[in-house]
């Protein structure tokens, strides 16, 4: 087993990735999307950076157990429901096949195991009993259940937060307004574990022995990581606004129920801007996959981009970089081709491994290895293949499969596909308005091709069509 090193953010240091357990499992636990609208880019770059460590890890050796969650209770599944008038059930399962939908297109693992809060309201239950046991959780007239703060002295270990100055925890650590979970509570200090029934809840409730009501956002991850993958865990990830006070209260609430160390090692992807601004719906710039299919671009082509930064950078998201991202997969695309002609190769996807796993010394996978350096991996490949180097055909596959584009560069039809003609017209429209410096028709045209499903990637003296994967 290679040992991939990766920066842990309660360290504040680069530490070697080595499984806890003596089966040499690494257990692993990503917080997931809160399934009430559609995931949007900046939920995306996440949940693809934990994908492209997942494989990075299952290449290099290691024995992986992979858990992401659904959080389909909260305030905001349960008005989406009430607004559309139907079960919380049943709008959170249409949310959620559209987050697995758009997971697909973009070509993410699934996790070994994808739990729901509203399926595991019983564990919950019984993480809250046993911290009102230990003297660490109160209830309060209304039925409510908090944690006691004051009870637990590491807290804001992992965030340098200093509990004396803590005010409120109705901002998060990336500096934004925490709406996760929208509570009153005895202390600012303290947290709902368990929220006492209201009117505006409507049929959304659980008994417990303290009344109606519904869990605290905290508990479900708390809980449902305990079930799933023991009392402590290898690695847990996040993006950087979960950093507080979601996983600050996560390790409060579990370390204080086992009496166990949670986290051995805290993983966090900095958040996106769009073209230089913060992302909010006031500025139209939540953009989801639907929208970028919309305006050309294939989940490809936006996988690419949202990875190609450094994970603990924020990703400055601009059109100008999905149309560069575009260009280096069609070059790519064409190294590949070029690599199977080299070989004499009749190319079929039963060549590829089941299971890819690669021990050569590589600059890229060490670029990888080291803390997770997608943008240096993705220079050293270029560099490579630029320079006319010997990378083999399995060896350039096995990096592409850690980045996750391997689905949209090795297939069965690397050659053009056939062209339908009107669509081939289109293009021709489109490359003259440019020509004649007309860019607005220009974008029109690029669009209306890929709301036909084309993607058209410029040369230097023309331009391809391809098919687009969603």
């Amino acid at each position: 087993m290679n040992i991939v090193r990766l920066y842990n953010t309660q360290s504040r240091q680069i530490e070697d990735i080595v499984p806890l357990n003596p089966d040499k499992i690494l257990r692993i636990y990503c917080c997931g999307p809160t399934v009430y609208n559609y995931a949007h880019i900046g939920n995306f770059r996440t949940f693809l950076l934990q994908d492209v460590l997942h494989r990075l890890l299952l290449t290099m050796g290691y024995g992986v157990k992979f858990v992401r969650n659904i959080t389909d209770i909260d305030d905001k599944t349960i008005r989406g429901a009430q607004q559309e008038n139907v079960s919380l059930r049943s709008f959170t399962e249409r949310w959620t096949d559209i987050f697995h939908r758009d997971c697909e297109a973009l070509n993410i693992l699934p996790p070994d195991v994808e739990p729901k809060a509203a399926s595991h309201v019983a564990e919950q239950i019984a993480m809250i009993e046993t911290l009102i046991q230990k003297k660490h959780a109160y209830a309060a007239a209304d039925g409510s259940v908090y944690f006691r703060l004051s009870s637990f002295p590491d807290y804001g270990k992992l965030s340098r937060i200093d509990i004396k100055q803590l005010a409120t925890q109705n901002e998060n650590s990336a500096g934004r307004t925490n709406l996760a979970d929208e509570y009153d509570r005895d202390s600012v200090h303290d947290f709902a574990l368990w929220k006492a029934y209201k009117a505006e809840d409507g049929d959304v409730f659980w008994e417990s022995p303290w009344g109606k009501g519904r869990p605290g956002w905290h508990i479900e991850c708390s809980a449902m990581s305990v079930k799933y993958l023991g009392e402590t865990i290898d690695i847990h990830g996040g993006g950087i606004d979960l950093c507080f006070p979601h996983h600050e209260n996560e390790i409060a609430q579990t370390e204080c129920a086992t009496g166990k160390l949670f986290v051995k090692h805290w993983f966090h992807s900095e958040h996106l801007q769009v073209e230089g601004q913060k992302m909010s719906k006031s500025l139209g710039n939540l953009f989801t996959l639907s929208d970028l299919k919309n305006k050309g671009y294939d989940a490809s082509t936006v996988r690419y981009a949202l990875i190609s930064g450094h994970y603990r950078q924020i990703l400055n998201f601009t059109f100008a970089g999905l149309d560069a991202a575009r260009s280096a997969l069609s070059k790519l695309k064409a190294k590949v081709v070029n690599l199977c002609e080299k070989n004499n190769l009749s190319f079929d996807e039963n060549f590829l491994p089941k299971n890819i796993t690669y021990h050569s010394p590589n600059s890229a996978i060490e670029a990888l290895k080291n803390d997770l350096n997608v943008p240096k991996c993705l220079g050293e490949i270029f560099s490579a293949l630029n320079d006319a180097q010997n990378m083999e055909l399995q060896e350039l596959y096995a990096l592409c499969f850690i980045l996750g584009i391997e689905k949209f560069l090795f297939h069965r039809d690397l050659k053009a596909i056939e062209v339908p003609s009107d669509i081939a017209e289109l293009a021709a429209q489109r490359w003259q308005a440019k020509g004649n410096k007309n860019f607005d028709e220009s974008d029109r045209l690029r669009q209306l091709l890929g709301e036909k499903g084309w993607n058209v990637v410029d040369q230097k003296d023309g331009y391809e069509l391809e098919k687009m994967d969603f």
